[in-house]
């Protein structure tokens, strides 16, 4: 008990004394509950003694005195994000922010467990009660038996917490909203694959593989080009789209410890597919698909890099309506109780599912500034037994405008990196843009980004193999609005094939003036240039870096450059600002 004791108070876990003891983590709580080892919680002194402190923060320690108060009301918990980094951030802060007022003004009192300081939802003024702790089962289940809640909200903190929920299950916590059944169902790849089948949807071919001879023969099978992650990755961490057996050996040995502790996961890469990523709300029963938003990167790039769009700019309704009858027969099927997100992938007239997420997504805050309908407020109040009838989220929905959602990344504060987007989340925010139509919404989104779009000038085009039979329509749409064409040889044999007029420039290696010294003498008003992959020539990527440090305008899929002409097309005015009440007061006068 000594030992015991001693070790908690120099702050070793559950987990780290179970792994050095050769013992089930269960088998040291159990210990410990047994010897009367258990934390105590102290009040944060925010007045610095100076003055007695009210601020309701507590974190534990393995002390002897007291500081917290438990309180007879009722009362949930709400597990947060834990520490921001890139992947998994401010978004899941503003779901459990919108779940703590839900909370508040249903009466209820509204716990929120969290360890980063530096967020909204542990502010003095957000919940009734905050525990400073690790998101890990140890220190959850210790304020759970402290407090006694009536319920856990798992579902806003992004898969940190959702890691959680069947642990949390199998120790008797109540969890509120979807079952963690539901949740293990999508999560886990068997049973993922079973329900699709359920249901006669469509999956990427995919397989699961323990070591390279696995992998390379599920990639044989499936045919390349593949998409390979490790499972339970946040962001897109370690995630790759690979071309041929070489690459994929590179990636094992680069990136696969020699004995994984989880299946790799490798899928069918749907190259120039259109991404769309889908927001629904339930109760168990009725559905509100509340965005469907089409993404103006293609398939391949991390959701959370890649810009998009509500309502969609270029979905046929029969696609929209097709997607949405899908992602309402998921959402049943699962019996979701509250948020729900669904990644598609459009090829043809086919519709791929890629993943589906029984919780808040990070587009939860954008849509519901898009839209209107508060979704992690109602989601909250969908936990705690309202209806959708009850609520009526199909009133409170306005429109007659377009949003385009864009991320910020942080390539300016990284000297040497490589700008290319790709499946690993690279974006450390996201800035909105409003407007009539889409070329509004999109310039201003850019601008907000960090970029403004030239409205003349010279473009430069140099692109891989795979993109250069899509090239010439974009450089078109450029030549169209009286920019000149400039283009490395390769490329610019591809666009004068094409009709058009176009003058070559040397690459770095080729000699000078090239297209580097172009770059630093502003003679270009946009860059467009797309990689090769993981063996993207240095040459490439010094010219992207040069567009960087020059602050030139870039693009590094052909899908944002004919996102940027379309938009330049339309000639549309960015000065004009309003506000999003003032689009809502619109669209509500409109209604009437």
């Amino acid at each position: 008990a000594e030992i015991l004791r001693i070790a908690k108070e120099y702050g070793f876990s559950d987990r780290q004394l179970a792994e050095m003891w050769k013992r089930p983590e269960a088998d040291i709580r159990r210990l410990r509950k047994d010897f009367g080892i258990l934390p105590t919680y102290y009040l944060v002194d925010t007045c610095a003694a100076e003055f007695e402190a009210y601020t309701p923060y507590f974190y534990s320690t393995y002390e002897t005195g007291d500081e917290m108060q438990v309180s007879d009301r009722r009362k949930v918990l709400i597990l947060g994000g834990g520490p921001n980094r890139i992947g998994q951030g401010i978004e899941f802060d503003y779901c459990c922010c919108h779940a703590s007022f839900a909370l508040r003004d249903a009466g209820i009192m509204a716990i929120m467990v969290n360890s980063n300081p530096e967020t909204v939802s542990t502010d003095y003024d957000t919940s009734d009660r905050l525990y400073f702790e690790p998101l890990t089962f140890e220190d959850v289940m210790n304020i759970v038996e402290k407090e006694k809640p009536e319920g856990v909200i798992v579902q806003f903190g992004g898969q940190t917490p959702l890691n959680l929920a069947v642990p949390l299950m199998r120790a008797g916590v109540p969890i509120l909203g979807t079952s963690p059944d539901a949740i293990d169902r999508a999560e886990d790849r068997e049973r993922f694959q079973a329900l699709i089948e359920k249901l006669g949807l469509l999956q990427p071919p995919n397989g699961t593989a323990m070591d390279l001879e696995q992998a390379l023969e599920v990639a044989e099978r499936i045919t390349y080009p593949v998409v390979v992650r490790p499972s339970y990755v946040l962001g897109g961490r370690a995630m790759a789209v690979v071309y041929d057996a070489a690459e994929l050996t590179d990636y094992f040995r680069e990136q696969v410890p020699e004995k994984p502790e989880h299946p790799i996961l490798i899928d069918k890469f749907l190259e120039h597919a259109i991404e769309v990523d889908v927001d629904a709300l339930s109760d168990g029963n009725e559905v509100y698909v509340a965005g469907i938003m089409e993404h103006i990167e293609e398939a391949g790039i991390h959701s959370g890099d890649s810009a998009c769009v509500l309502p969609s700019f270029s979905l046929s309704y029969d696609h929209v309506a097709n997607i949405a009858a899908q992602a309402e027969a998921l959402a049943r099927e699962l019996k979701v109780v509250g948020l729900m997100n669904i990644q598609f992938a459009i090829k043809g007239d086919d519709i791929y599912i890629l993943e589906v997420n029984p919780r808040a997504s990070r587009t939860a805050p954008f849509v519901s500034k898009a839209t209107g309908v508060p979704l992690p407020y109602l989601a909250t109040q969908v936990m705690l037994g309202k209806t959708l009838d009850e609520l009526d989220p199909w009133s409170l929905r306005r429109g007659g405008f377009t949003c385009v959602k864009e991320a910020v990344m942080p390539f300016q504060r990284f000297p040497g990196v490589d700008i290319i987007l790709g499946p690993e989340m690279h974006s450390t925010g996201e800035v909105m843009g409003m407007g009539a139509d889409f070329a509004e919404a999109f310039l201003k989104s850019q601008i907000a980004a960090g970029q403004r779009p030239p409205r003349s000038g010279k473009v430069f085009l140099s692109v891989n193999d795979r993109d250069k039979p899509y090239v010439a329509d974009v450089a078109r749409l450029f030549a169209d609005l009286g920019f000149d064409l400039l283009a490395t040889r390769g490329t610019a044999k591809v666009l004068r094939e094409g009709g058009l007029e176009v003058e070559e420039v040397r690459k770095v290696y080729e000699g000078r003036p090239n297209i580097v010294d172009l770059i630093i003498n502003h003679e270009i008003a946009l860059v467009i240039n797309t990689a090769s992959g993981k063996n993207t020539a240095r040459d490439s990527k010094a010219i992207r870096r040069a567009a960087l440090t020059w602050k030139v305008p870039y693009c590094t899929t052909l899908a944002a450059a004919r996102a940027t002409a379309t938009a330049l097309a339309a000639g549309r005015d960015v000065d004009h600002v309003e506000t999003l009440q003032e689009y809502y007061a619109r669209d509500a006068r409109g209604q009437e």
